[in-house]
């Protein structure tokens, strides 16, 4: 019987690399090399073909640490593992899984968060991405599940407005430095009237070449604490849910923080109702969880 190749394909490369595809095309691609404070995505691809994603700030040399699509945050014990000039640092310590499939592909990996002077971590991030075709063609959805276990019995997570999963948009897609537009869950549009304000998801579209309008929607789980998150969103392109605005989360051995975040990368302008349906559709969804496999040759494997 001839190997079918499943629609979603997780590949790995070289140079602490993994590329997810969807028919052939990459769409997404997963950087964890030692060479940088901590993993990211780049790029995010949209219909069209062309990055909605941006490394670093259009303006700011000192945001070279607005890596695209990455997890962080400004306070865990007085640590701050936001920015690139402190010791803190987020590695990969292994993988567990990379599952192909015709509906999605899922990739489960283990991170350490270290604050340069202890060697022993002080936290584990297991995170399970699945990406799959979005709504319509050309789409992508990205779902992001993350677990925090500390070493110790508990851990805070400090009232901050950065962390955990920040979006650094491409300059075309920015309010100022490009065309586009902030929309939330609210219908309301624009930074004055976003920021700091709570919102079921939020997007961010604008222009991309070929006279398009592309954008990335960012949805907020309702099983995270504090949902509907407070958001931080600024004209310059950039977007995050603040988990830890106004107060502190604390993780613990025996019930650790999880959370969970949808990325779709879609055609058009956001718009309320397209965003709504696909919100009550994430809403549904059970959450992952990564257990030994049962499959030969496979060590691990993700389900819901």
């Amino acid at each position: 019987m001839p190997f079918v190749f499943p629609r979603v394909q997780i590949v790995p490369l070289a140079d602490h690399q993994v590329s997810f595809t969807i028919a052939g095309k990459e769409r997404l691609r997963w950087h964890y090399g030692p060479q940088v404070p901590r993993p990211f995505f780049f790029p995010l691809v949209g219909p069209s073909g062309h990055a909605l994603t941006r490394m670093g700030h259009p303006g700011a040399p000192d945001h070279d640490h607005h890596r695209s699509i990455w997890f962080a945050h400004e306070k865990v014990l007085g640590v701050n593992f936001w920015g690139d000039r402190t010791t803190a640092r987020i590695r990969q310590k292994e993988w567990l899984c990379y599952q192909d499939g015709d509906d999605a592909g899922v990739m489960a990996v283990r991170l350490g968060w270290y604050d340069g002077h202890d060697p022993k971590e002080l936290i584990e991030q297991e995170l399970i991405v699945s990406v799959s075709p979005g709504p319509s063609e050309g789409e992508t959805l990205v779902e992001l599940q993350s677990t925090f276990r500390p070493t110790g019995d508990s851990l805070e997570f400090g009232a901050t407005n950065f962390g955990f999963l920040a979006v650094r948009m491409a300059r075309s897609l920015s309010a100022f430095f490009g065309g586009g537009l902030l929309t939330s869950s609210t219908g309301e549009r624009g930074e004055p009237a976003l920021f700091g304000k709570p919102a079921k998801w939020m997007d961010y579209s604008g222009p991309v070449p070929g006279d398009r309008t592309e954008g990335i929607t960012y949805f907020d789980h309702p099983d995270n604490a504090g949902h509907p998150a407070v958001w931080h969103v600024r004209e310059d392109g950039w977007m995050g849910a603040s988990a830890c605005r106004p107060n502190a989360l604390t993780t613990t051995k025996a019930k650790p923080l999880t959370l969970r975040y949808l990325l779709w990368a879609h055609a058009g302008e956001g718009e309320v109702k397209k965003a709504d349906a696909v919100f009550a559709e994430f809403a549904k969804r059970p959450a992952w969880t990564v257990r030994k496999s049962m499959k030969k040759h496979t060590a691990f494997e993700a389900a819901r």
